[in-house]
């Protein structure tokens, strides 16, 4: 294993999916980036963007435009003395203010990664974005929490194909939970999480819905993928 890690693949170049970016575990994957073993794989195409040890793709296309009261999937990507900064798949991060991470009183003097560390998911909410598209979020309202890495996986789609995999009245998005038996959450920011016994048949169901989002049939498409009928 190589413990120093090696980047295969120079900031801001052009990568497909399968495309081997980085080697070594001390690099992490984000927005566009799967581990496979030691390795770091582009899943999707995109510019290569290194950030300290982050290693994500910006998309070419279909990028996703913040608003407020939007429910995003982000990723802590640094630690500051106010707060924190996540990653969401936009063009700058977002910033989690002390006030906003907790229902409880945080100290300024508290360690701050005893809430949220780096590398942390979570699903939080956009509380504002300003002119200039800096956005903040909170971690106060229902449904908002700190993911736990060990027992789900991300799994990034367009964020213009969210209302498809969700479906009228929540229509599609419940009947993958029912079917995968899988716990499923889906940011507007095109970010999934899922957890669960049938993660993999699940994304394989949300990558089709994804793929053929455009065509008539695609419920019956997926009960039968996933054995419903």
């Amino acid at each position: 294993m190589n413990k120093m890690g090696n980047i295969l693949i120079e900031n801001k170049k052009l990568v497909v999916p399968g495309e081997v970016i980085a080697e070594g575990m001390d690099f992490l994957p984000a927005v566009g980036v799967m581990r496979d073993g030691d390795k770091l794989v582009a899943n999707k195409i995109g510019l290569v963007n290194i950030d300290n040890r982050l290693v994500k793709l910006i998309p070419l296309s279909g990028a996703y435009n913040p608003k407020v009261g939007d429910n995003v999937i982000g990723q802590v990507v640094n630690i500051g003395f106010n707060g924190w900064a996540i990653d969401f798949g936009f063009s700058n991060n977002a910033q989690l203010p002390l006030r906003d991470a907790s229902r409880d009183f945080i100290d300024r003097n508290a360690d701050l990664s005893q809430y949220y560390d780096f590398g942390d998911y979570m699903i939080a909410k956009i509380s504002s974005v300003s002119k200039s598209n800096l956005v903040d979020l909170t971690m106060k309202g229902p449904g908002l929490m700190k993911l736990n890495k060990a027992n789900g996986k991300i799994v990034d789609i367009a964020s213009s194909k969210v209302p498809r995999v969700i479906g009228k009245q929540g229509s599609m998005i419940s009947l993958l939970k029912r079917l995968t038996d899988c716990k499923i959450f889906v940011g507007q920011n095109g970010k999934v999480w899922i957890e669960g016994e049938n993660v993999n048949k699940a994304i394989e169901a949300i990558k089709l819905i994804e793929r053929k989002s455009h065509l008539s049939g695609l419920t019956e498409e997926i009960e039968k993928l996933l054995g419903g009928k």
